[in-house]
């Protein structure tokens, strides 16, 4: 079953029309289904697939050699092909074949080549220089060392800076294309089922939409012989040196620090290594760095885990080792599930973000956002710190949209509109507007107040697929 990645696939067919040289780098990390994506686009084109190993030179060589001859002759040639004398001589002999016809070159996991050989970069470099003009050939470099593909390929220093002609960093999927891998589910338990993977489609794969999600927990994420168990630790490993620091860091933020300097002194480090070490996190996708929105100040950073799946397995898996270890894993699911409707907060303020994402421009948004993010401060007159999940701006930043999201298991009421209002008095706008989401809807006092107020929205969850929400106007 191949899922969504719709712009990523109109990239690559804009990119194959041409008719010109191209060369698009693709990467992101393991897992969010790269490889996939470009044997989905490749279906009934042709092409060449070069996936490189962690090998030898000539080990990756050979099996690149092996790759054009299965081309050029089928399956019949691989035992017999000659090995190329170089990587300069084979990616040559693959631009001869792609000058009277369209094909397609892919070098999946592409570091591992760059590693092996050192020369990789300049050989492609030199090649795409003498080619790009007179050749049809698609070039697509592919990769999971998110530092590599940065730096090494996509830097301004690399020998290839300057030559790829597209790239797409390959991210995890959005709540509406992740609940297609779980069609049994309803709109609730999806929600959950996504928030517990993050979006990542190997971790949704492991998802069984014919059981509970307390079953899907116990068997598929807390059962120590289950392929997601581990899953983190191994991340860590593949992606990053070091991987106990940055396993304390996260464990830190997980368990309630934020700012920098706590993170250091619950790890035990310098900040200077701490914050080179968030920083690797947050390119990975793992942690987030921010600052309220609408504030460039360093002194109010915080961060915070980006990645729901780490979230979860570094608050529940982690809390619950001892019971798992000693074999009550049933126990450890029901504590769990207890947990669940906190843990869905941050979640669900991410739904609602791409839903106003999704829908901006139309009649269900009061006007075009611009930007969005989440606002944090102290509210002067009681000295207590306030939180917006959702402040948004448009052309105009004096004109702001207020949003509170609410996963809670009792309809929304006037005191949560009331309070939203009072919290956006604190950013001084000129113009507010104000947007309620709720899981379980809203109770009729504020279905009247918000019919009777042209400036605030109310958006049911249930209602976030389908029609997106109801505009109260007067």
């Amino acid at each position: 079953m191949f899922v969504g990645r719709e712009k990523e696939l109109s990239l690559l067919q804009r990119r194959w029309d041409s008719g010109r040289f191209e060369c698009v780098v693709i990467y992101g990390r393991r897992r969010m289904g790269k490889t996939t994506l470009i044997n989905h686009f490749l279906k009934g084109r042709p092409a060449i697939f070069f996936s490189a190993i962690e090998s030898s030179e000539s080990k990756n060589l050979e099996t690149f050699s092996r790759s054009i001859a299965l081309f050029e002759n089928g399956p019949s040639a691989i035992d017999t092909a000659p090995v190329h004398r170089n990587l300069a001589d084979a990616v040559e002999a693959v631009f001869q074949l792609a000058r009277r016809r369209r094909i397609a070159l892919v070098i999946d996991e592409y570091p591992y080549l760059a590693r092996a050989d050192h020369s990789a970069n300049s050989v492609l470099q030199h090649a795409i220089d003498r080619h790009k003009d007179d050749s049809q050939l698609m070039l697509i470099l592919c990769g999971s060392s998110m530092s590599f593909m940065e730096r090494q390929v996509l830097g301004y220093e690399s020998p290839l800076y300057g030559r790829r002609t597209a790239q797409i960093k390959v991210e995890p999927f959005g709540y509406e294309d992740a609940r297609k891998f779980l069609p049994k589910y309803g709109n609730e338990d999806a929600a959950v089922a996504y928030g517990l993977t993050g979006g990542v489609p190997q971790y949704l794969l492991q998802f069984d939409d014919t059981m509970g999600l307390e079953d899907n927990i116990r068997l598929n994420m807390l059962d120590p012989g289950c392929y997601l168990f581990e899953e983190p630790d191994n991340l860590l490993k593949q992606e990053l040196r070091n991987p106990a620091e940055y396993n304390a860091i996260i464990q830190a933020v997980a368990t309630g620090a934020s700012r920098l300097n706590t993170i250091a002194t619950a790890c035990h480090m310098e900040t200077s290594s701490c914050s080179t070490y968030l920083r690797n996190l947050v390119d990975l996708g793992i942690m987030r760095k921010e600052t309220p929105f609408g504030q460039k100040t360093s002194r109010k950073t915080i961060y915070r885990i980006e990645d729901s799946f780490f979230h979860f397995w570094y608050r529940f898996v982690l809390s619950n080792m001892s019971l798992i270890q000693s074999g009550h894993v049933d126990l450890a699911a029901t504590r769990v599930m207890g947990g669940i409707s906190d843990f869905m907060g941050p979640v669900f303020e991410s739904i609602c973000k791409q839903w106003l994402w999704a829908n901006n421009g139309t009649d269900k948004l009061p006007f075009l956002l611009i930007d969005a993010g989440r606002w944090w401060g102290a509210d002067p007159s009681t000295r207590q710190q306030e939180e917006i999940d959702i402040v948004a701006t448009g052309d105009d930043p004096r004109d702001m949209l207020f949003c509170e999201c609410k996963w809670r298991s009792v309809p929304s009421n006037t005191k949560e509109l009331e309070t939203l209002k009072h919290r956006a008095t604190l950013l001084h706008p000129e113009h507010s507007r104000y947007m309620l989401f709720s899981k379980n809807g809203f109770d009729k006092p504020l279905q009247l107040e918000a019919r009777n107020d042209p400036d605030a929205t109310l958006v049911a969850f249930a209602d976030m697929g389908r029609t997106g929400g109801e505009r109260h106007e007067s």
